[in-house]
């Protein structure tokens, strides 16, 4: 069983609540962040030209779903010392977990294509060099950094990059929107009338909830635990209560942000673009360019800048995600913390998702329209793995005692019903 924590872990923080609040935030809040990657803020753009203020509601009603089920992942993770995919493993046979896996490489890799494309994109805006020269920039400097760095020196960058989600806040404030029409929206939910209104809401569920942050999170509790010394499975089995309700602050807190920044990002191309009959979005660029006469300098500006932010953010953990998922499918040897020569298949996936993801540039593969439709894929194929969570979450066998609780299993259980009941409206209406 797990060893007990250090003395830091267990003892009250002298410093007061703040020092306590801050030093519990870790991998909660960079899955949370990592949410909103150019894919989310593409998706809630279109979303918000599209439809306007009319699916605002579902930023309040996707904080508590997405926390529950970034929650029970982050458990298996803590609780069972392996990653999702290492904790499957146990439960489904091999050729399932492989298809799950090619999956999971071929949508990631389409996101970090799109992603990669959206950041050029806009650092050509704000630089006036070709986007071309941008792809190539930061998709081989995202990977040697990841190949370079250990897991807490990335995952310190990635948490302070988070922060850049703060412009998208700061973007909607400067167009000042009619709060109280706002609340109204936002708090009355209207039914999805129509084929396009139902696709949008299955793309912001497919982005909010999506695969790779199942993957990405249970592995992070992995990495975690190896930072402080647990290196051998046997250490990490179990989780005392004190690491659990830590990671349920983490989890929410970062949850929250996310739909606190998709919330602001439906308003602002809602009241803008939406607003002067702006709706057919192509590309990232077009949605910056848009907000220029509509919002001002400013607006456009932060926009911008934030596309660069979230990616940089988003594609390690694209990126990362598939390469766990491989990695404890075929039992390689795996981690950040791990070196290049020690961990060659691991990284191998890393480098091979970046790649194509460069060359998908290179091809003209729209961003936009890529982004918005890989969100829906992911919202087509998330329920089904949301059925494997559950199933492992609630093996009291495999979770060492310490399963997920009812209400937890019934939130998640929500989720997932929610998820193919969307799917099946979007195709049906």
């Amino acid at each position: 069983m797990k060893e007990p924590a250090p003395a830091s872990e267990t003892s009250p923080s002298r410093s007061g609540f703040v020092r306590r609040f801050l030093s519990v935030l870790g991998p909660g809040v960079i899955t949370g962040a990592a949410d909103d990657d150019p894919s989310g803020i593409a998706t809630y753009s279109v979303a918000g030209a599209r439809l306007g203020t009319s699916l605002l509601w579902t930023a309040i009603l996707t904080w508590p779903l997405m926390a529950a089920v970034q929650m029970m992942c982050a458990r298996i993770g803590m609780v069972t010392g392996r990653g999702l995919a290492g904790a499957l493993r146990r439960k489904f046979p091999r050729p399932l977990l492989v298809a799950a896996a090619l999956a999971l490489l071929a949508a990631n890799t389409i996101n970090i294509g799109a992603d990669l494309s959206g950041m050029a994109d806009a650092a050509e805006m704000l630089t006036g060099w070709n986007s071309h020269f941008f792809v190539v920039l930061f998709g081989v400097g995202i990977a040697w950094a990841i190949i370079r760095f250990r897991y807490h020196q990335i995952a310190t960058v990635l948490k302070w990059l988070a922060l850049v989600l703060l412009a998208y806040v700061a973007a909607a404030v400067d167009v000042h929107p009619d709060w109280p029409s706002v609340l109204h929206d936002a708090v009355v939910p209207s039914w999805p009338g129509g084929r396009a209104t139902w696709a949008a809401l299955v793309a912001i569920l497919g982005t909010t909830i999506s695969p790779y942050l199942f993957f990405w999170q249970a592995s992070q509790e992995v990495e975690e635990e190896k930072a402080i010394g647990r290196r051998m499975l046997v250490r990490r089995i179990g989780a005392t209560s004190r690491e659990i309700r830590d990671r349920k602050l983490d989890v929410g807190v970062g949850t929250f942000f996310s739909n606190l920044v998709m919330f602001f990002v439906i308003l602002t191309t809602a009241l803008t673009l939406h607003a002067h009959g702006r709706t057919n979005l192509e590309t990232s660029r077009q949605v910056a360019e848009a907000l220029r006469p509509l919002a001002g300098r400013f607006a456009e500006t932060l926009y911008t800048v934030g596309i660069v932010g979230v990616g940089l953010l988003a594609i390690p953990t694209l990126a990362g995600s598939a390469a766990y998922a491989f990695a404890e499918t075929f039992g390689w040897k795996q981690g950040l913390d791990q070196k290049l020569k020690n961990a060659r298949s691991f990284y191998g996936v890393i480098v091979l998702s970046t790649v194509v993801g460069i060359a998908l540039d290179f091809a003209d593969v729209n961003p936009v329209k890529a982004l918005y439709w890989t969100a829906i894929v992911n919202g087509l194929l998330a329920p089904f793995l949301l059925v494997g969570v559950l199933l492992v979450a609630g093996d009291r066998r495999l979770m060492q005692g310490q399963p997920s609780s009812r209400l937890s299993l019934a939130v998640v259980s929500l989720v997932a019903l929610l998820m193919f009941g969307a799917a099946a409206g979007m195709f049906v209406f």
